[in-house]
Order: C-alpha cells, then structure tokens, then sequence
C-alpha cells in the first residue's frame, strides 16, 4: 500500500510538470500570433486552453482523492496541499496565455503590437518561456538552489513591463488610446505569468525545506 501511494505521489508531480510544458507551449504560441498576427495559432491556443483546465480538475480530483484515502502526514501532505496550488497557478498561467492569443485574434488582420514595442514584447515572450522551464526543473527535480533564483529572473520581466508602460507614457505615442489600453494589459500578462511561476518555485522550497524562502537566513 506505502508503495503505491508513493507512486500516485510520484505522479503528482509528473502531472504538474506536464502541465508546465502545456503552459509553455501556450505561452511561446500565443506570442507568436501576437507578433504575426497568426490568426489560426492564435485560435489553437484558445482551444487547447481547455486541455490545461481539465488537466488541473482532474489532477485536483486526484490529491484530493489521495488526503482522504491515505491521511498523509509531514512531506507527503505538504506535498498534497502544496500542489493543489502549484496546479491553480499553472492553469492561470494558461489563462494569461489564452488572454494574449485573444488579443492577438481581436486586432486581427492587423498585428496587436505596434512596431516600437515588438522587441519588448518579443523579449517578455523569451524570459517567460526562460523562467517557465526553469520552473518546470524546479517540480521536477525539487531544486531549491533554482527556485531561488527564480526571484532574480521575474525582476528581469517587471524591467521589461516598466519599459511599456515608459514606452505608454511618452507624450510622442501616435497609436492611440485603445492600443495603449492593449498594451498595458498584454505587459501585465506576462508580469502576472512570471509571478505565479515564482510562486510556484516557493512553494516548492517550502514543500522541501519547510520554510518559506524569505525565512532561508
């Protein structure tokens, strides 16, 4: 019975780190029709944006499942409790992807992002696909050395959104208001996905070392 608990714990994590992979893909995808104005890709990020969700039900199905059957304690339940909640965040990281493909789709045939804020954008798209799989490590392998470093590279994005809102704010922007309105939410699309990826990296440094990782010193 211990033996197989473990593995059902075991695939757990294995579903959540599938499911960073399926935020990923969603996250590079719907950048990619954002700055071409791909209008089919963005429509397949918008449908598989089903697939993460029911990922997530099924998998909350599952923990819940397993605290009730097998009363966990220490770790094990630390590592229950805590990956209901790496699982909601991973399933808004795809709804922020699912926002980005819909901007994409609503400016369609004309490209979303204007000409001076499309190497931003482009950048946003590359850190957050950096700091995704990093995360994705971090499940994986429970790698709190990683997980810290995680706060450095989500400081990478929130330099790169203060440079669209600067960008916004510049009294020589022609492209009117209702663009400015696009981009302040497109930039805080991405701010806000790299966010739940750090959150996730300090639950994992919580699950393993039973701390938070403001109280590491």
């Amino acid at each position: 019975m211990r033996e197989q608990f473990q593995e059902e714990l075991a695939a757990v994590t294995t579903t959540l780190v599938e499911m960073a992979g399926l935020v990923k893909v969603a996250m590079n995808n719907a950048t990619t029709a954002l700055l071409t104005a791909d209008l089919s890709l963005a429509e397949k990020v918008i449908a598989d944006d089903l697939i993460i969700d029911e990922t997530q039900h099924e998998l909350d199905a599952r923990t819940i499942n397993l605290i009730a059957r097998q009363s966990p304690v220490a770790t094990d339940l630390r590592t229950l409790v805590t990956s209901l909640r790496m699982s909601a965040d991973l399933e808004r990281m795809g709804d922020l992807a699912h926002h980005i493909a819909k901007s994409a789709r609503m400016r369609y045939p004309a490209t979303a992002v204007p000409p001076e804020l499309s190497l931003t954008i482009e950048e946003m798209g590359r850190v957050c696909g950096n700091i995704i799989d990093k995360m994705s490590l971090v499940l994986k392998n429970r790698d709190t050395d990683l997980a810290l470093e995680l706060e450095k590279d989500d400081d990478e994005i929130d330099l790169l959104h203060r440079k669209i809102i600067t960008t916004l704010l510049d009294p020589n922007w022609q492209h009117g208001i209702e663009t400015a309105i696009d981009m302040t939410l497109l930039g805080r699309y991405y701010e806000r996905c790299a966010d739940h990826a750090v959150s996730i990296a300090r639950r994992v440094y919580f699950l393993v070392t039973g701390k938070y990782a403001n109280e590491r010193a």
